[in-house]
């Protein structure tokens, strides 16, 4: 069940009960895996940036591509307890990011707008 706090604008379910000893619980192991996995998906990135060997390229593009998908389901599944939140912004000031990116793109880019063939 999602609530948003009205005065603060911020996202999030409730949390699930860990227990506050000195040894990590659920809550510190998927925080601890899912800061691996932004770690890992951030150097597999930049690695595919750098690669000249295709099938090299390919064979770290899968398994970058497997790790986002676990980043995703680890970030999901801390959602969900509680354990990460979200903070709402203004449908206004979304339009007017949307607006001003797509004026940069259109009058900056050499092909007003259009990818470069």
């Amino acid at each position: 069940m999602q609530q948003q706090n009205q005065n603060s604008n911020v996202i999030k379910n409730p949390k699930s009960t860990v227990p506050k000893t000195p040894e990590m619980n659920d809550r510190d192991f998927l925080n601890d895996m899912l800061a691996t996995e932004k770690y890992m998906t951030d150097a597999y990135c930049t690695s595919l940036n750098e690669m000249s060997h295709e099938a090299l390229y390919q064979d770290i593009r899968q398994i970058f591509n497997e790790t986002q998908d676990c980043q995703r389901q680890l970030f999901n599944l801390m959602y969900k307890n509680g354990w990460y939140k979200l903070d709402a912004e203004d449908q206004q000031k979304v339009q007017q990011k949307h607006q001003q990116f797509y004026n940069y793109t259109t009058t900056q880019f050499p092909t007003h707008g259009n990818m470069i063939q």
